[in-house]
């Protein structure tokens, strides 16, 4: 499957790193807007990313004509947007029906607990489904405990981020690589040992801060519990299976290639991913239907998160375009220094630089379109990366979805969980503040998890 760099006609060797502006303000634009002018990206960010993306489109049309450049943006938004918020949108919908009613007693074990289930989850229904579906349990768990912030913020470390490492449903960067030709079950047999390494160390770090903490809470005068401890139950039992369909969606777009293409403005789209992007938003609707009101209440669901993502996005997709196509020129074109950074003196990858590379940027970009670079960068060949550069594209894929996790904005659920549990009363440290924790915690572990895997 082709993705927005193959703008075929645009004259990649030649375009100058100045095509990447636009790319990269909307991404510092994303990366600062919420914390240094928060009430303007509020109201207008689906404007400023409207800028960007005119400001990339724009000039491609007046350096290479309206038929190049339109076919070029067509292409991206007809054949990876769509079906990209499609799937983010069914999951976010169907997750949102998903209720997890009572109240359980955070200590250290049931906390560990819940971290293990979350992750584990996130592969299945994606970081932001998990996050939204468990965070607010957990913070109920929590409500009466004098040291609660270390909770949402391992929260953040495992739900939200390195536990959607094995499915391209679990973060947006590997449901990218899914519909670049990346297998469905791919990462779930080259990332399970990096993960549980990975997430099994942050969990141990966890549980042994949370026991520390929970001893020292042992003296002081107790919180009366705001939500006292009741029974467990799981409520929107309907959408399980909706989100079975799903994933067996996917599966049947990668298996069923029937060999028919419709033109659409001249760009074709392959029957399998129409049919399964319409049986996902078949299901979405179902979701809708047959949940009840009460139980979206009761998860806080609101419109508002996936339509910020949805705008953001079609400027990130649009933006990345003349990118891609530089990044395709491999040594010819303006990134030949980034591709030095990332290739040995054999002239083989090195997958230790394409892991903290695409790890330090997604850190602070969007993993999605960082992962896209780096793909790009390492030559864009699905079935090449999946075998004889298996390990590169192992990095760059571990690199995305765990780094993620270093700031608030290194991935969408973060700052939603922060923003959830500010609400709910929790002393949550600031941006820097949460680099600290990451830094002490995640980074030593990213080191070790880099030499012993990709060194």
């Amino acid at each position: 499957m082709a993705f927005a760099a193959e703008a075929r006609g645009l004259p990649d060797a030649a375009m100058s790193l100045s095509w990447a502006l636009p790319f990269a303000g909307l991404l510092l634009s994303i990366a600062t807007g919420p914390l240094l002018f928060h009430h303007v990206w509020e109201h207008h960010y689906g404007k400023i990313a409207a800028g960007w993306a005119a400001l990339a489109i724009i000039p491609l049309m007046v350096a290479f004509g309206v038929p190049v450049a339109g076919e070029a943006v067509l292409h991206t938004l007809l054949t990876e947007y769509m079906s990209f918020i499609i799937l983010l949108f069914a999951l976010y919908t169907i997750s949102g029906g998903i209720l997890v009613a009572g109240n359980i007693h955070g200590t250290p074990l049931v906390n560990a607990g819940l971290l293990l289930v979350g992750a584990m989850l996130a592969s299945v229904i994606g970081t932001t489904g998990a996050s939204m579906i468990l965070i607010r349990p957990m913070l109920r768990a929590n409500d009466n405990r004098q040291f609660n912030a270390h909770v949402v913020i391992f929260f953040i470390f495992l739900v939200s981020n390195i536990g959607g490492s094995l499915t391209p449903l679990g973060d947006p960067p590997l449901f990218v690589g899914f519909l670049r030709g990346v297998d469905f079950f791919w990462t779930t047999a080259n990332l399970w040992r990096e993960t549980l390494f990975t997430g099994g160390l942050v969990l141990l770090v966890f549980l042994a801060i949370d026991i520390m903490l929970h001893r020292r809470e042992g003296g002081a005068p107790k919180i009366k519990d705001p939500t006292p401890d009741t029974k467990v139950r799981l409520r929107g039992l309907a959408n399980l299976p909706l989100l079975a369909g799903v994933i067996a969606a996917i599966l049947l777009s990668a298996a069923w290639k029937p060999g028919v293409t419709f033109s659409i403005l001249g760009v074709g789209l392959e029957l399998q991913n129409l049919v399964r992007d319409a049986i996902i938003l078949a299901l979405a609707g179902l979701s809708l239907v047959f949940s009840l009101k009460s139980h979206r209440e009761a998860n806080g669901f609101t419109w508002g998160p996936i339509a910020e993502v949805a705008k953001l996005f079609a400027g990130i997709f649009i933006c990345i375009v003349p990118v891609i196509a530089i990044l395709r020129a491999g040594h010819d074109g303006a990134l030949a220094p980034l591709l030095a950074l990332v290739t040995s003196p054999t002239g083989q990858p090195n997958d230790l630089a394409y892991f903290w590379l695409t790890g330090g940027l997604s850190s602070f970009l969007d993993n999605a379109p960082t992962y896209l670079v780096f793909f790009e960068l390492a030559g864009g060949d699905a079935r090449h990366l999946m075998t004889e550069a298996a390990s590169t594209l192992a990095a760059i894929s571990a690199g995305a979805v765990f780094m993620g996790a270093n700031t608030y904005i290194g991935n969408a659920p973060n700052f939603m969980v922060y923003a959830i549990a500010r609400h709910r009363g929790v002393k949550m440290p600031g941006f820097f503040g949460y680099m600290a924790w990451s830094g002490l915690v995640l980074i030593p572990i990213f080191l070790i998890a880099g030499f012993l895997f990709f060194g």
